[in-house]
């Protein structure tokens, strides 16, 4: 088979593997390519497409209780989109929204125009009243696990704890109330 022929059908191969995403942003086209090197966001455009589907992307937007006068502020889908991007990269810092402004693929499907600077977010969260803000959140965690209560479900969950022998400072096996606490906090949800 010549080097040609080897090119053209792993084109074919490659346009068979594509699927087709429909996101906030509009739809588009998600390839797996097994050479390439991975992206740890990569499977955020199916999660993306969930979230416009189920329209609770745009819920969640609409029922936000943060409202801006100014015309040259962020919109709540910047906002709300910078938040959440963060978040799923696993950042636990305002500083740390620095790493995802060079992303242009993930804000777009989320239909952002921009991700906005931490000082932006932080400012925008700040003017977000408490109270009001913690009804939003409360009632949107609930909306996504109330419809769980309904459906038979199994918890299954390895509560074994790890020992660690080596030279740690002080690695010892004993008994970890840790654990203990978590199970009763975890037991307490279940009841």
């Amino acid at each position: 088979m010549g080097e040609s022929k080897r090119k053209r059908i792993r084109a074919e191969e490659t346009m068979l593997s594509c699927a087709g995403v429909q996101t906030p942003g509009g739809k588009v086209q998600v390839r797996w390519e097994a050479s390439s090197a991975a992206t740890p966001m990569g499977q955020l455009a199916y999660f993306i497409e969930f979230l416009g589907m189920t329209n609770l992307w745009s819920r969640w937007q609409e029922s936000c209780p943060l409202s801006y006068v100014s015309p040259n502020a962020p919109s709540k889908a910047d906002i709300l989109g910078t938040w959440m991007l963060s978040i799923l990269s696993g950042h636990k810092r305002y500083s740390h929204v620095t790493a995802i402004r060079c992303d242009g693929v993930n804000p777009g499907l989320l239909g952002m125009d921009k991700v906005i600077s931490e000082d932006a977010l932080r400012r925008a969260l700040g003017a977000i009243p408490e109270a009001e803000g913690v009804a939003w959140l409360d009632q949107h965690l609930r909306d996504s696990v109330t419809p769980l209560l309904d459906a038979p479900w199994i918890l299954d969950i390895d509560t074994t704890v790890k020992p660690l022998y080596g030279r740690q400072e002080g690695a010892v096996v004993s008994y970890n109330h840790r654990t203990d606490q978590k199970l009763a906090t975890l037991r307490c949800w279940l009841i």
